[in-house]
């Protein structure tokens, strides 16, 4: 089991490595080495472990924070699948969400995304009929873009002498596309700029509306859900449940409450880390999965980040968008309520993506540039058993962390009136759009909770509350410390910043990071089993 690190326990004397954080890259990570023969502390800073990947319960509900559906693990022999099984020993199961995985809805009008390549395509050749040939090379392309990915974080595992010899070959065909706009590449594509808005209904995954956003980031996301999505069988919550039992079998430990406060490093070394409370830990490896900005600027010695001008190079790099969340239970079941599986995106009319952006950036009482709705609830197969006679949405929309900034260094849950007023102002707004969608859903809510970017920055320490740590534009795939060797003898980096975002990139970074680590190919390992 999970332990706090307040409750009696005994560590073990040593351990080979010790990860900071315990999202999904760090749980992969982890999980790795484990089945290398390593014994692995991973240290969580909250009450519970599992990043992005933890549930949260409220007034007899359930909420998952970050797992709204994941794609590529409907097809068994998937890269994605294989590492799900192979860091879970197998005991990860899935629901699939079914035919429809998104619906895009530009004011009065929608458009389905369905699973399937093809079934994909006809559909929407109905919706354009005159862009056929355009959807059907814009499907083309976002196959050429990922397959040209695999050598661009092929390299990313690499020493850096062996990087400096192949790595320019191995990035020169991805940073083709990672080097373009989204919007610059559908724009040579198609003229029809509701097409274009349409395909990129899910920049809500990423971030980045498609004139700031990099298209190597979108193609990476579009493929990722053209086979459908899925969610955790029994719960979000079973990704950490069934990863911590290969950690723990290997000797391994998690431990919550355990806030790091610096990596000690001596002579360009990582031994270790020193906790809030004074206690020091020991380890010839030590991994970061706390992202860039919080490892460079909070976790590195001052004069050791100074020494490898670490702060010039998070000047190439900026915080992704900070977002809001509305979390909602109600009386009655998925099927009482009529509570579909498909994510809603939700989108205003008149702008295009971009301007709708600017527009809220510029007052925050305009219109949502984004709204998205999840209903966790209709996707688990076992929900009403666990749940009976309850349901949950999710509903998400971009909240600038400035809108809140003046409550920054408050203490969670001890914010203020003022400032839980203005929560209430998202909420109700949101609520507009749910009811609007759904209104047979008025008069059912038992229990709502809006989060800000303070509550992210408070739960995953990203700074300003980035939901996805670094922004996806061009210019972040151009750099080459985003990586898992960091310069710093045995201290290494893991987590979406150093892939892209989302809990599948995140997974994979923990392949490249034990990579890095171990020298083994454990593509290899997992492909073979």
């Amino acid at each position: 089991m999970i332990q706090s690190y307040k409750k009696p326990h005994k560590l073990a004397e040593n351990y080979d490595a010790i990860l900071i954080g315990t999202g999904i890259g760090s749980l992969c990570t982890g999980a790795l080495l484990s089945k290398a023969g390593k014994k692995v502390l991973l240290l969580e800073r909250h009450y519970t472990a599992g990043g992005f990947t933890h549930v949260f319960k409220r007034k007899g509900f359930e909420w998952d924070v970050g797992i709204h559906y994941i794609g590529e693990v409907q097809r068994p022999n998937s890269l994605l699948r294989k590492l799900f099984d192979y860091v879970s020993n197998d005991q990860l199961k899935w629901d699939d969400m079914g035919e429809i995985y998104d619906r895009i809805i530009l004011g009065s009008k929608q458009y389905d995304f369905v699973k399937g390549v093809d079934n994909f395509k006809l559909k929407l050749g109905e919706y354009f009929p005159d862009e056929k040939d355009a959807i059907d090379k814009y499907i083309d392309l976002i196959f050429a873009v990922n397959k040209s990915a695999s050598k661009f974080y092929m390299d990313k595992a690499l020493s850096g002498f062996t990087s400096s010899i192949l790595g320019r070959f191995m990035r020169k065909k991805y940073l083709k596309y990672a080097n373009r706009t989204t919007y610059d590449v559908l724009n040579e594509l198609t003229k029809n700029d509701t097409l274009i808005k349409v395909l990129c209904g899910q920049y809500g995954d990423y971030g980045l509306p498609p004139k700031q956003s990099s298209f190597a980031m979108h193609a990476s996301v579009a493929k990722h859900y053209m086979q459908g999505g899925s969610v955790p069988a029994k719960g979000s919550s079973q990704i950490l449940n069934t990863i911590e039992k290969v950690i723990e079998k290997a000797g391994g430990t998690i431990l919550v409450r355990a806030e790091v406060d610096k990596i000690i490093i001596e002579n360009n070394k990582a031994k270790g880390v020193k906790l809030t409370d004074g206690k020091s830990l020991y380890a010839d490896t030590i991994v970061s999965g706390t992202g860039v900005f919080n490892t460079f600027e909070n976790l590195i010695p001052s004069d050791v980040a100074t020494a490898h001008k670490l702060n010039q190079k998070l000047k190439h790099v900026n915080p992704s968008v900070g977002y809001g969340c509305l979390y909602i239970g109600l009386k009655g079941s998925p099927d009482e309520l009529k509570l579909p599986k498909t994510n809603f995106w939700i989108y205003p009319e008149d702008l295009d993506h971009d301007e709708c952006v600017e527009r809220f950036l510029k007052n925050n009482k305009e219109e949502f540039p984004l709204v998205y709705i999840s209903f966790p609830a209709a996707k688990f197969s076992d929900w009403n058993e666990r749940y009976p006679g309850k349901s949950t949405i999710d509903i998400i929309t971009m909240v600038p962390y400035e809108a809140f900034a003046e409550w920054d260094g408050t203490v969670w849950k001890k914010r203020g009136k003022a400032y839980e007023l203005k929560k209430e102002e998202y909420a109700q707004r949101l609520f507009k759009h749910l009811f609007k969608q759904l209104p047979q859903l008025e008069g059912k809510v038992d229990f709502y909770e809006f989060s800000t970017p303070l509550t992210a920055k408070h739960f995953s320490n990203y700074k300003q509350g980035a939901l996805y740590g670094i922004d996806h534009n061009p210019k972040r795939f151009r750099q080459n410390f985003l990586r898992p060797r960091t310069k710093i003898n045995g201290l290494f980096l893991t987590g979406q910043d150093i892939v892209t975002a989302g809990v599948g990139a995140a997974l994979f970074s923990g392949l490249i990071t034990a990579s890095a680590i171990t020298g083994m190919n454990f593509i290899n390992k997992i492909f073979k089993q």
